[in-house]
């Protein structure tokens, strides 16, 4: 059978073209099972973490018995009570157990027979378990997926404690050698709802677990090679390498959009206008076209996101802020929205700060903004209304945007105090910049150089880059460093042009559009 590109459950290698894991499988079994260690594999949606599993339990299979399960195998009623859950956890550990015909060697109650102990509590099992993991042939691990589908049952607090306490005492009594726990929440931030709501807190009855710290997102390397494969089957005549960088830039190694973007130029691209080869699909162009496609999906991951905003609203806050305003944050594990965003896989630290995880998320994120933002937004109104103007022949014309943007905001906001236009001035770019580019192109805010006075939107409109600098003017000093600045990106991006948007607050500002000769570069300068 012919491998393909999956972003639906399980990759298994000889099925999937995927990024090889044994690097990675060899380091979790050095680091931590080998030196039997409880631990937590938890990631954003959809970032490999039952394929991790899945693999690890082949990898380790011949020096442990490892015994999988999944807790979305097990159903609410399951957890009503702690004599429901015993019955049905033994059943599936035996049954996980029967699959390496191990028991001819056991006594089948030395794990615990459901049948005949309708009333077990967690006691009873854990001393069937202690005596199984005694007996047992090989050192037993103990996997568990999907552990946030049981956070909020009190009988998963005591299940979780009753590991720990026979993590501690394993010397004298028999346990598993060790225990991986995997899903999107780490076991120390699980919100047990436990307690009347005003009473929520964040509990720990794990705290054994040891850090995991083994990156689980894809380089441009890994990305390479799994494109190499793919090249010797299918001979497009790509450049892996340009191609593999090109897709970790809009990713940071995302393992789902990496799939995603790559299952798109292999399936659905092909035959486009403009990409009737595969030598033209698998290209700058044929990723841009692809990003483009992602972000008109409806996913599980971008349902998660949105879902998980709408709870969060303080995280939300806190993003907006960080795309609209260029805000730094200082990253601390101990701001519950920080940690809440890095653990979602939302964002990310990055030399003491954070920013958003990766460009499609950011994309995506100023995609669902600025669409909320549209109903009641003068400036989205006022780009829609204009529209088709701005393009001739297929190609953008960013220096009337500009020149219309300057008008139209003075119009609109030409009143308004320093603060408002400050915080707010930025996001009605991208709001009037939205409807003139919808459906063709797609914009992102450049992290490198975001910070509170200056950002870099980059915007592709089929096939063409332009780079426009939005900064809060700060004297005449201060603009002509952000004209430096931008030279600078116009060569690491290797344009001619660029433009420079500026909020000026002075009273004396000339407002307008002028055109610029800077070091070689044209600069399109508007003041507003």
């Amino acid at each position: 059978m012919e491998r393909y590109f999956n972003t639906e459950g399980l990759c298994e290698p000889d099925v999937h073209y995927m990024v090889r894991l044994d690097d990675r499988l060899e380091k979790i079994k050095r680091l931590f099972v080998d030196r039997g260690k409880y631990f937590v594999i938890n990631r954003g949606r959809q970032y490999g973490k039952t394929t991790t599993l899945r693999a690890l339990a082949g990898y380790l299979k011949d020096s442990y018995l490892v015994v999988s399960m999944d807790f979305q195998m097990l159903s609410t009623s399951n957890f009503e009570n702690e004599q429901k859950f015993v019955k049905a956890f033994a059943r599936y550990f035996t049954g996980a157990v029967k699959e390496h015909e191990v028991l001819s060697a056991l006594e089948e109650s030395d794990i615990l027979d459901t049948e005949a102990d309708e009333q077990a509590d967690m006691g009873e099992m854990f001393i069937r378990l202690s005596r199984f993991c005694e007996k047992a042939p090989k050192p037993v691990v103990m996997m568990i997926d999907e552990v946030d589908s049981a956070s909020n049952n009190q009988v998963f607090l005591d299940f979780l404690a009753m590991l720990r306490g026979y993590y501690l005492e394993r010397k004298s009594k028999p346990m598993f050698h060790s225990v991986i726990l995997a899903g999107v929440y780490d076991i120390k931030n699980l919100k047990l709802k436990i307690r009347p709501e005003s009473e929520h807190r964040f509990n720990s009855p794990w705290n054994i677990a040891a850090k995991f710290n083994i990156a689980m997102d894809f380089s441009a390397e890994q990305i390479a090679s799994m494109l190499q494969e793919y090249e010797d089957d299918r001979k497009t005549g790509m450049d892996v390498a340009a191609v593999s960088e090109c897709i970790y830039e809009y990713t940071s190694g995302y393992p789902y959009l990496v799939s995603a973007i790559c299952k798109f130029l292999d399936e659905e691209i092909p035959g486009r206008p403009g990409f009737e080869t595969m030598s033209a699909v698998w290209t700058t162009d044929g990723i841009l076209e692809a990003v483009k496609l992602l972000l008109k999906e409806n996913t599980p991951l971008f349902d998660s996101m949105v879902k998980q905003l709408d709870l969060y609203k303080d995280l939300r806050k806190m993003i907006e802020e960080i795309l609209y305003q260029g805000k730094t944050i200082p990253y601390s594990p101990h701001v519950k929205e920080l940690n809440l965003g890095v653990m979602f896989g939302f964002l990310k630290e990055k030399s003491g700060h954070v920013e958003i995880a990766n460009r499609i998320f950011e994309m995506g994120l100023l995609n669902m903004f600025i669409t909320e933002e549209a109903v009641k937004s003068e400036a989205y109104r006022y780009g829609q209304r204009d529209r088709n103007q701005f393009t001739v022949n297929s190609r953008l014309n960013m220096d009337l945007v500009l020149e219309k943007f300057v008008e139209y905001f003075t119009e609109l906001y030409g009143e308004n105090d320093e603060a408002f236009v400050e915080a707010y001035g930025r996001k009605f770019f991208l709001l009037f910049l939205k409807p003139i580019i919808n459906g063709v192109g797609n914009y992102y805010m450049e992290a490198q150089t975001r910070d509170f006075r200056r950002t870099d939107v980059i915007v592709d409109y089929l096939g063409e880059q332009f780079i426009v600098e939005l900064k809060i003017w700060r004297g005449d000093e201060y603009n002509e460093r952000g004209e430096e600045q931008l030279i600078g990106y116009l060569d690491y991006f290797r344009q001619e042009k660029g433009y420079l948007l500026s909020f000026n607050f002075n009273k004396k500002k000339e407002t307008g559009v002028k055109v610029l000769k800077v070091k070689g570069k044209t600069i399109v300068e508007a003041v507003v």
